[in-house]
């Protein structure tokens, strides 16, 4: 009999990748928003997951292990989550270091892009609110460019800057789609995909996307996320029940403040998905009683 949760939440970063609290203070956070199951999903990293298994424990929550895979599906990045995988699988470990080795020349020439719009050391600001180098992304160079006041906030440093198609939106080869898959699956966890509307696809592609991914044998989607609205939620609870997949639920917290939702304040699930938690029972790493 699968564990009952009142509030889980699977999806959540830290300074390992594109958050800015360590691990410790992002599991206090959750705590203190009553998440009884927690993962922390660092992009293309597991560096964090023992510090954050440690601290979820301390905390009195359980642990799903996580990560977010970046991957390029049809010249789009898209994020893949994995769940509850044996965090030491060589073969995972290796694609994800290759993955997060093309993230700082990325970055350089974010930096050119930003310096060509006459924003000089955009790069250089950017690598210092990264805590490793390999860890920098767009959320540091949005993060710079509200330091430094030439934006209000991280979102319109996206939609002015950052996001696809704009300005200095440098594009990148992640991961494939079947790479991503097939690291987690191998490894022994549950592939999911990550806050399906932030993609907008249109209704054909987004059906071919799905159609692919469950091909591959990935098996879940967030339905309930951070970035989504009620009616997303809807739309993504229907793509579920059509797919067969089971449904996750993760706020894709990084910074207080910075989104819409902290850890453990999202709705819950429809009651007739099966959350993937439950296909995970054997893989939760609970708190010892």
């Amino acid at each position: 009999m699968s564990t009952r949760y009142a509030n889980p939440d699977l999806h959540s970063h830290s300074v390992f990748s594109d958050g800015t609290l360590p691990p410790a203070d992002v599991a206090a956070l959750a705590a203190s928003h009553g998440v009884d199951l927690w993962s922390l999903t660092d992009h293309d990293d597991l560096d964090s997951q023992p510090h954050a298994l440690r601290a979820a424990h301390e905390h009195g929550m359980d642990y799903l292990s996580g990560v977010e895979v970046s991957v390029t599906y049809e010249g789009i990045t898209v994020h893949i989550v994995g769940l509850g995988f044996d965090v030491s699988n060589v073969s995972l470990i290796r694609g994800l270091q290759e993955t997060r080795a093309s993230r700082q020349e990325r970055a350089r020439q974010i930096g050119e892009q930003f310096a060509r719009l006459g924003i000089a050391g955009a790069y250089e600001g950017a690598l210092q609110l990264a805590e490793h180098p390999e860890a920098i992304a767009r959320p540091h160079f949005a993060r710079f460019l509200v330091e430094q006041g030439v934006c209000r906030n991280v979102q319109q440093a996206f939609t002015t800057y950052l996001a696809d198609g704009k300005p200095c939106d440098v594009p990148n080869q992640w991961a494939t789609l079947a790479d991503s898959v097939r690291w987690i699956t191998d490894a022994g966890g549950m592939a999911i995909i990550a806050h399906p509307a932030r993609y907008r696809f249109s209704e054909s592609r987004e059906t071919a996307f799905f159609e692919a991914f469950h091909a591959l044998g990935g098996r879940g989607v967030e339905v309930i996320a951070g970035g989504h609205s009620a009616r997303e939620a809807r739309r993504y609870a229907s793509m579920a029940r059509r797919f067969g997949l089971a449904a996750s639920r993760g706020s894709d917290f990084h910074n207080p403040g910075e989104g819409r939702n902290e850890p453990g304040t999202l709705p819950p699930l429809p009651p007739d998905l099966d959350p993937v938690w439950s296909l995970l029972d054997d893989r939760i790493q609970r708190v010892a009683h």
